[in-house]
């Protein structure tokens, strides 16, 4: 299938200059969502996986899915103040100011094997900072998984060290 023919680029989005990858095509598409996730889910098909943690918020999208197909549980990663129960957070640096990304304490024991999910590898700070709190409590950072890497950020290299897989690559 070609999935580059469902996303759609929006220039100067959400600032002057950048060039947003949407998504939203794809997800409109039941046969493209389906195959996307058979893909993203194919890529963990070689190894154990307990949970899949997925990134706030369109790291939403696929996460479960994937967790639910590959038999494994499902962790929300989520901006500071969002989550109800005990967590520990990680903050990271942006272009322009910094973010901070937060797990429930109890979401990962010790041992258990993680993939991370996001809709886009851009220049890896975020996906880097929740492989630091999968960490954190315990658990194996066994892969990092995306719907679209943009390799010209160069994103993968604040990932040395985990596997990663994009279904697209721009």
């Amino acid at each position: 299938m070609d999935f580059a023919s469902y996303i759609r680029d929006i220039e100067d989005f959400p600032k002057p200059g950048v060039n947003f990858k949407d998504i939203t095509p794809l997800l409109n598409n039941p046969e493209a969502l389906n195959k996307a996730c058979d893909v993203l889910c194919g890529f963990a098909s070689h190894m154990h996986v307990d949970k899949v943690v997925g990134v706030d918020s369109r790291g939403f999208i696929f996460a479960p899915l994937i967790a639910s197909r590959i038999g494994a549980g499902f962790v929300p990663v989520r901006k500071s103040g969002k989550l109800p129960y005990t967590t520990i957070s990680e903050s990271y640096e942006l272009e322009y100011g910094s973010e901070t990304l937060e797990i429930h304490t109890d979401a990962i024991r010790k041992g258990e094997k993680v993939l991370v999910h996001d809709d886009v590898l851009a220049t890896g700070g975020t996906a880097s900072a929740v492989c630091k709190l999968v960490e954190k409590l315990g658990g194996e950072v066994v892969q990092c998984n995306f719907l679209i890497e943009l390799t010209f950020l160069n994103g993968a290299k604040k990932l040395n060290g985990y596997q990663i897989e994009a279904l697209l690559q721009y």
